[in-house]
């Protein structure tokens, strides 16, 4: 098992190795499918995202209410697939890191290649169990999407699987 931290940096992504089991720690941003939208269509106007993407680690979740005691509510992966339009122009934003479910389209995989990202599996069906590893939830983009809002997340120890490395090599 390995333990990173964000921001991820060239070396760190450069190590991992699909399989790789690892622990992440650090500040990560959740954005689903609308949200993607809404970054993708300010990319393209030039115009100014709410919150910088360089060297950031986007989760496909979309976290629900938090209950007396928690500090978000349930906060499993969503099908990655669906971000697979958005995600080579997220890529080429500054984005370095992926969290998700699922595989990905020949041309995710070669995005993630040319700009020296890695894709990691979270476990699916354990949204209850992940939000134990969230110390901080705070919306920093979009509120009107509700569950869909771009959320800054801290975590502490989320468990993760090198599922695409930077080489391209892919689980899937």
């Amino acid at each position: 098992m390995k333990h990173i931290s964000t921001p991820l940096d060239d070396n760190i992504i450069s190590s991992l190795r699909i399989g790789d089991e690892v622990l992440l720690s650090g500040t990560i941003l959740t954005a689903r499918d609308q949200a993607h939208l809404r970054i993708c269509e300010l990319l393209k106007k030039h115009g100014t995202l709410p919150v910088k993407l360089n060297g950031r680690v986007i989760y496909y979740c979309g976290p629900t209410l938090a209950t007396k005691g928690e500090v978000i509510g349930s906060c499993g992966p969503t099908t990655s697939r669906r971000m697979d339009e958005f995600t080579p122009a997220i890529l080429k934003a500054g984005v370095n890191g992926l969290i998700g479910k699922g595989g990905r389209s020949v041309e995710v995989i070669e995005a993630i290649k040319k700009y020296k990202a890695v894709y990691f599996a979270a476990p699916a069906g354990c949204g209850s169990y992940l939000n134990t590893k969230v110390i901080s939830s705070n919306i920093v983009a979009f509120p009107d999407l509700g569950p869909e809002a771009v959320y800054e997340l801290e975590v502490r120890d989320f468990p993760l699987i090198v599922a695409v490395d930077a080489r391209g090599k892919s689980l899937y």
